[in-house]
């Protein structure tokens, strides 16, 4: 799953991201209303974690102005400001949660996670192609009821396969979702991955998974 964080306090953003990371989510980083605005418009975050206080278009004009554009990503609001009369307008901005500065860890993921609940993705739990079972709540794999221990990118490459069962999935599709757009390495990067998560299903008792589609990708079957 991908999730937009949009800060001007790039150690706060840092934070941020790596908290995310490590919870095996993949981040992007915007610094600017701006740039956050126009990220949110892609549609293709399963969630957002926006700053009030921000250059060029402040948290609660881009919230506003996006749901306006039919942007349906679920948005936390994260601020030092904890009126009520600004929560009050966050939400009616269209913003989906509200969270105030300093914040715990461990809530601001649960946050996130409930967020996660109410995007399309979230309809299903989990993921399962043939007996290949993605939690995408818990970030785990199974595969025949043992476990599969992926990283966090490995897990992000398999979970968009697995999304997308059946289909010819291009390097190109595969980097931008998984990597993101600002992703400046080589697209081999996508055969390591994919060679990486084919050893440790073949590990867990599963093998020929994950094929390759001559002169396109890769495609997960069951």
């Amino acid at each position: 799953m991908r999730i937009l964080v949009v800060e001007d306090q790039r150690e706060i953003a840092d934070a941020l991201r790596m908290m995310l990371e490590r919870r095996k989510y993949a981040v992007d980083v915007a610094c600017d209303g701006e740039a956050g605005y126009e990220l949110l418009l892609r549609g293709t975050y399963d969630a957002a974690v926006v700053d009030v206080v921000l250059p060029g278009r402040d948290g609660f004009a881009l919230c506003r102005d996006a749901r306006a554009e039919g942007v349906a990503t679920p948005v936390l609001i994260l601020t030092a400001r904890d009126a009520v009369e600004d929560r009050v307008r966050g939400l009616d901005a269209g913003a989906d949660d509200y969270l105030v500065k300093p914040f715990v860890e461990a809530e601001l993921a649960a946050r996130v996670r409930a967020l996660l609940r109410r995007a399309p993705l979230a309809l299903r739990p989990t993921i399962e192609v043939g007996d290949l079972v993605v939690d995408l709540g818990a970030r785990t794999v199974r595969i025949a009821g043992r476990d599969v221990p992926l990283g966090a990118t490995e897990f992000r490459l398999l979970e968009y396969l697995a999304a997308n069962a059946g289909l010819a999935l291009s390097r190109a599709q595969i980097l931008e979702r998984v990597w993101g757009d600002d992703f400046d390495g080589s697209s081999n990067v996508v055969d390591v991955y994919v060679s990486a998560v084919r050893r440790k299903l073949a590990a867990a008792g599963a093998r020929d998974r994950i094929t390759t589609v001559w002169g396109v990708g890769y495609s997960l079957h069951a």
